[in-house]
């Protein structure tokens, strides 16, 4: 029965990563970052009480402030999972965070331990390691009892059973390098400027996460359990600069994730022919790479730091935004100075024969006009 019931779960799975592909065209035309910020547990799930501490307040409080830094970027639309104390089932989360064909999915909550363990830690969907995180993800998952017909809506899932959890993880390895660079910025931010105890960048098997289809991390951002950390995070104090280093660490995450333009340039394509002539090359087409993303970016001015003549093209899964285009070699040597001077110093030019790419030497060698 239960090999049959993990079956199901792993059907159901199967299904809704498949139909998350529908909808490419809606997630492209949404020109903003859309961030989704999820506050653990709510209403009548409190969530860990330790040292009388409530971690689904604590979540809501930590969340609320970030969301709250987030929303002075015009370019970043924040959606919230909840905003006041509400029970919001996991699977619910989840698709709220679809529906709004998100970039990021951050789970925010606090950790307990019968030790004074501290210390913060964050943690992407995979494979537990060891038995603490087995543990760590089996008292969140075990929101999941507060919820009506949770055996319906997770097909007979058992937080406590190892065997459902490594279920839920099959075909789920699509954001995880993304999941895991947020993670380890976040993570940079608690141990080097707060200096809090760095519990470090794991993998377990949080049914929240597995719900998102976009790069997803669940932050523990201590332990309620222990008295010093517990005050801390039930401050003020706390709470701002827990949130204020998850929401830079989602900016440094953005800004890579856009303006990812560090791109192998060989000595074959920086060769130039010597005394470039103001002439016209027969079928060429210069243009100037400024950027390389994982996500399709409109390709709008307020997107490319005031530039206008961007194009994008997709090669293998990255999509790479070009400024400019001319067969004049002088002409796209002044466009590389403007993308230069604009922001984009590792800007580099590119050249194309009828619509193919080939290397700025053999564009170069070709007879011109």
């Amino acid at each position: 029965m239960k090999t049959s019931r993990i079956l199901l779960f792993v059907s159901f799975i199967i299904v809704l990563t498949f139909s998350s592909f529908i909808n490419v065209d809606d997630i492209q035309a949404n020109d903003k970052f859309v961030v989704v910020l999820d506050a653990g547990h709510g209403g009548r799930d409190p969530g860990n009480l330790g040292n009388g501490y409530k971690e689904k307040d604590i979540a809501l409080k930590v969340v609320l402030a970030i969301g709250k830094e987030l929303e002075k970027n015009p370019d970043i639309e924040v959606v919230y999972t909840r905003k006041t104390d509400v029970l919001v089932d996991l699977f619910v989360r989840g698709k709220i965070a679809n529906k709004a064909n998100a970039d990021l999915f951050v789970s925010v909550h606090c950790d307990s331990h019968t030790s004074q363990a501290y210390g913060a830690g964050t943690f992407v969907l995979g494979t537990h390691r060891n038995q603490t995180n087995f543990e760590v993800a089996k008292k969140e998952n075990s929101a999941i009892f507060y919820e009506k017909d949770h055996e319906t809506n997770y097909d007979g899932f058992d937080p406590n059973s190892p065997e459902s959890v490594i279920s839920i993880l099959l075909g789920q390895e699509e954001y995880l390098d993304q999941s895991i660079q947020l993670a380890g910025l976040i993570q940079d931010n608690f141990a080097k400027r707060l200096k809090r105890k760095d519990r470090k960048v794991k993998q377990a098997g949080f049914i929240v996460l597995h719900q998102t289809v976009m790069p997803s991390v669940l932050v523990e951002l201590g332990f309620l359990t222990n008295k010093r950390e517990g005050a801390y995070l039930n401050s003020k104090k706390g709470q701002t600069e827990m949130a204020l280093a998850i929401k830079d660490a989602i900016l440094e995450y953005k800004k890579a994730l856009y303006l990812n333009v560090s791109h192998p340039v060989y000595a074959d394509d920086i060769q130039e022919v010597a005394e470039q002539t103001d002439e016209v090359y027969t079928n060429i087409v210069f243009k100037v790479q400024i950027a390389a993303s994982s996500k399709a970016l409109e390709t709008k001015p307020y997107n490319f730091k005031g530039l206008n003549n961007v194009s994008r093209i997709k090669e293998n899964n990255l999509y790479k935004y070009f400024y400019g285009e001319t067969s004049n070699y002088n002409t796209i040597k002044k466009l590389e100075e403007e993308a230069k001077t604009a922001g984009f110093k590792t800007g580099y030019i590119v050249a194309f024969k009828d619509g193919e790419k080939i290397s700025l030497t053999e564009a170069l060698k070709t007879t011109a006009n």
